[in-house]
């Protein structure tokens, strides 16, 4: 199958609230209460905050197709668009997740592969992200793509502050 990426716009929307709100719930349910995964979901995927995203100048959307089947997305910020002050030579991938029937099929590092390209495009030095400290399936593929922790922030679902790691990558 080919795999592809497509960038988002407003017209795809509810496909991106329905995408986000699957592969986050399958993500990080068995690990929060459901009270506090809801009031993140209401929060993060309403539509009026998604359009605002897919609006905001120096955030980008993709949607990542396996043949015809939509498979997972990104989302990656520069410049004042940043979650955290890291630089303006540096690409933040604030969002990828991959839809369960096509993980481990190497789609997330196609996809980490695509965000380094474009921050080299882009004339970047450093490409980073936040991850659940408790994710150590993620951390443990972040640093396989050569990503190493160097700090931390605060996240919050629902109520509940949680810890994400900051991983960073420079680029060459």
């Amino acid at each position: 199958m080919a795999i592809t990426l497509k960038k988002c716009g407003s017209e795809d929307l509810a496909d991106l609230q329905a995408i986000g709100i699957e592969t986050f719930t399958d993500t990080f349910a068995a690990h929060n209460t459901p009270e506090d995964l809801q009031a993140y979901l209401d929060k993060a995927y309403d539509p009026e905050k998604l359009k605002e995203e897919l609006s905001t100048a120096g955030s980008t959307f993709y949607f990542l197709y396996d043949g015809e089947e939509l498979a997972g997305y990104m989302k990656f910020n520069v410049d004042a668009a940043l979650t955290e002050e890291m630089g303006a030579d540096s690409l933040e991938v604030e969002r990828i997740y991959i839809r369960p029937a096509f993980k481990r099929r190497g789609l997330g590092k196609y996809l980490i592969d695509k965000a380094i390209e474009i921050a080299r495009a882009q004339g970047k030095q450093l490409i980073w992200l936040g991850v659940w400290e408790h994710n150590v399936n993620a951390i443990a593929f972040y640093e396989k793509m050569g990503f190493v922790r160097t700090g931390s922030h605060s996240f919050f679902m629902g109520e509940d502050e949680q810890t994400d790691f900051i991983m960073t990558k420079k680029l060459g």
